[in-house]
């Protein structure tokens, strides 16, 4: 790997999936994987296989599908962890274990309640373990942000004898500020005698806003792998943005002497999907893939755009893929055309009977609306493949009412553990008195912690995209729906979510 190639490690498929409610299912982990290799991104963070099946499984399917890029999986420095991450990554065409341990004192004393003898005995054992199942192993130090820089070239070093490719250093709390980082960087490359061994990764959290910036000083001290995710997403206020990084990089090459293979083109269509099936809508004045990045209200600066782009903007907007999305299908589209489309997308429903049933949705949606785009097909696959497991509860039918001076009213029928049941309620809304009406038959007693509606296209006949948000004895789901008809939407994300915390997942995320 040149020094002028700086190497984008994406972990949203795992830091990003712990963000409250964002679990993702083994099916929509490998669209994101497709879409992330169709991105070129280098390596791709799966998951961590030992914290339950379902995650072993994702990793294992992730592997099995992705044939451009290296799959990933975390480990702690413990033997029947990385051994399970072998055995997950084990069909990879290039694959790469990443393990950890933590190496600030109050984590090694409070936490690991192990000596720093005991923490680098451990590390470089780690390192043998993960060297058995593939050539390329990444060690992290945790908490390395906060670790005594001396003890900190001593792991290094050891894990670096022990035969680790990549050392990364993450600020796990995000307490870095950049200029402090970037010299922790430029450090621990200059102390470590074999540290021209390895590749310099960070991993930096954006609890102070400081993630991307805090990545950019590693990169200017000789880092050359970033570790970020799409829209930022992950734990707490989330990680470096990758869209962010690459676009710095790509837009100030002057100052950052390094490049991405990153296909720019790539990002908002992946930013979309993401957002789909998180549920995590992304802000309008977000970097590089919010509605607003590329907009122009000041007249002086309308002006100055239609005269000479470059006077207002440093980007274009088609070089992120604001534009690629431009395939639109309709009514009178056939089978052929559907499914050429998915494949474009990297959408593969498996069996002809799961096309013919997508296809069916499809023509459904096309008599509700005119044009039906990328994000339309996304929704509608991910709806079908929530349809497609294990459904406690399923909406067969909605009648609402509201009328102005009137109390709003909603009748609904729901299949129930495959018994149907009605009832009915009023609300302060249509949306709030179907809620009621869903509560009275599955009576749940779980918290609504948010309810957000975000239209999928543009247009009075766009699908609305409803995200409902609830938890119960400590655990938090996130609930999708999508429908031309905003409150059956909401239905059928409430449904969603009371679905999800029925099916319970066991996770047992670590950080880093």
């Amino acid at each position: 790997m040149s020094n002028d190639h700086l190497i984008i490690f994406d972990t949203t498929l795992r830091d990003g999936e712990q963000s409250p409610g964002a679990s993702m299912t083994g099916e929509e982990k490998v669209r994101i994987a497709r879409q992330l290799e169709r991105m070129r991104v280098d390596v791709i963070e799966a998951g961590f296989p030992a914290a339950s099946n379902g995650d072993f499984a994702s990793v294992k399917a992730v592997a099995q599908a992705i044939k451009n890029s290296t799959v990933c999986g975390l480990a702690r420095a413990l033997e029947r962890d990385i051994q399970r991450a072998g055995e997950a990554l084990a069909d990879a065409a290039s694959s790469r274990i990443h393990t950890f341990i933590a190496t600030s004192a109050i984590h090694m004393e409070k936490k690991l309640c192990m000596t720093p003898e005991q923490v680098i005995e451990q590390a470089v054992k780690a390192i043998k373990w993960a060297r058995q199942y593939t050539d390329h192993v990444e060690f992290s130090a945790e908490d390395a942000g906060r670790s005594d820089p001396d003890f900190l070239c001593r792991v290094l070093e050891a894990v670096i004898d022990a035969g680790a490719l990549t050392l990364n250093i993450p600020d796990t709390v995000g307490y870095s500020v950049p200029g402090q980082f970037g010299e922790l960087i430029y450090r621990l490359r200059e102390r470590i005698p074999n540290s021209d061994k390895v590749v310099f990764s960070v991993h930096c959290h954006n609890d102070l806003g400081l993630a991307v910036a805090n990545s950019l000083s590693a990169v200017l001290n000789g880092a050359r792998q970033v570790e970020c995710t799409i829209n930022g997403l992950g734990e707490r206020a989330g990680n470096a943005s990758l869209e962010e990084v690459v676009m710095a990089v790509r837009t100030r090459a002057d100052v950052f002497g390094c490049t991405t293979r990153i296909d720019t083109t790539q990002i908002v269509p992946a930013s979309r999907l993401v957002a789909s099936i998180t549920g995590f809508a992304v802000q309008p004045n977000k970097a590089i893939v919010g509605a607003n990045a590329f907009a122009h209200e000041s007249g002086i600066h309308q002006d100055g755009v239609l005269k000479h782009r470059e006077t207002y903007e440093i980007m274009r907007a088609e070089d992120v893929g604001w534009s690629a999305n431009k395939m639109v299908l309709g009514k009178l589209s056939g089978r052929n055309a559907f499914r050429s489309r998915l494949t474009e997308l990297g959408i593969d429903l498996g069996t002809e009977e799961a096309v013919n049933t997508a296809f069916a949705r499809f023509k459904e949606l096309a008599d509700k609306k005119h044009e039906i785009f990328d994000e339309d097909l996304h929704a509608l696959v991910s709806e079908e493949a929530s349809s497609n497991t294990q459904q406690a509860y399923k909406l067969v039918s909605l009648k609402v009412c509201s009328e102005t001076g009137e109390t709003p009213f909603a009748q609904v029928v729901v299949s129930a553990h495959g018994k149907e049941a009605s009832a009915s309620a009023s609300g302060s809304g249509p949306v709030d008195a179907t809620f009621k009406a869903l509560e009275q038959i599955i009576d749940s007693h779980a918290e609504l912690q948010l309810y957000s509606v975000n239209n999928i296209t543009t247009g009075t006949d766009a699908q609305g995209e409803v995200t409902v948000r609830l938890a119960k004895d400590g655990r938090i789901v996130n609930g999708l729906g999508a429908d031309t008809d905003i409150v059956v939407a909401s239905a059928e994300a409430y449904l969603d979510a009371l679905n999800g915390l029925y099916n319970k997942l066991e996770r047992a995320h670590p950080q880093v």
